[in-house]
């Protein structure tokens, strides 16, 4: 199976402080996962560490069996900002990874098979700053995937955006990962984002990060934010985050 993930009692300190307490984790190929959890816990980190882009303390990570040492085009990375160079088109961005691996000739017909899929048709020769939020996140989202990796790694991507253009995203990033039959990891803040958009949530823990539970969405796709279940992954996602609250001894003044 192509970009299966396995994460073994991974250890993560910065000096003094263990961000991730011996985590365990497997990811199935072609599987949408989420992490959830407070600020700070590790969700980032351990993302960086999936990507190469940083080293665990101890511990080991590997994608089809192969152990990560290091980054490599078999994973993508998209970020909270976009990180577009701004002196580049949308077009340019997007190539810009096939140029820097010197296989853009072989590939430079994906470039515009991505600016189609992530709907920029019509804005391939806008700079960064032309563009919206939106429209700047999807350009980032075409680079990452161009280089067509078997993981996507997804960090807050849509934590800057307006709420109806977060949703719009949402289901943009759903086809692209149906259409790429891909594995998806993202890193969310947002509860209900998490359940719209996964096949499993892995809620951590606060610092030092384990994880406190695995949870399954047994929801069918599309699916209906307002429908009952949905509400019931809220609370136990809440619950498990011990951020359910309580309704208890209400007193009335008048």
């Amino acid at each position: 199976m192509v970009g299966e993930l396995l994460i073994e009692n991974v250890v993560k300190k910065f000096d003094s402080v263990t961000a991730l307490n011996g985590l365990d984790l497997k990811v199935k190929s072609g599987s949408f996962v989420s992490l959830i959890g407070p600020s700070g816990c590790g969700k980032s980190t351990l993302l960086r560490i999936i990507g190469g882009l940083d080293k665990a303390t101890s511990g080991k990570v590997y994608l089809d069996d192969n152990e990560i040492t290091g980054p490599g085009s078999d994973r993508g990375f998209a970020f909270q900002a976009s990180n577009l160079f701004a002196w580049l088109t949308v077009e340019q961005n997007i190539a810009f990874g096939l140029k820097a691996r010197h296989i853009y000739e072989e590939h430079k017909d994906d470039v515009q098979e991505y600016i189609k899929m992530a709907g920029l048709v019509g804005f391939e020769k806008s700079y960064p700053h032309q563009l919206s939020g939106g429209m700047q996140q999807r350009a980032s989202l075409a680079r990452a995937l161009v280089g067509h990796p078997s993981v996507l790694l997804l960090d807050e991507p849509l934590g800057a955006l307006d709420a109806f253009t977060r949703m719009k995203l949402q289901d943009d990033i759903l086809d692209i990962w149906k259409k790429n039959n891909m594995t998806m990891i993202m890193v969310t803040h947002d509860v209900d984002e998490a359940i719209y958009m996964s096949d499993q949530v892995v809620v951590m823990s606060s610092r030092p990060s384990k994880i406190e539970e695995i949870i399954d969405i047994d929801l069918p796709r599309p699916r209906a934010r307002a429908q009952d279940t949905f509400g019931e992954y809220r609370t136990r996602i809440l619950n498990v985050l011990d951020l359910g609250g309580k309704v208890s001894d209400v007193e009335y003044y008048l």
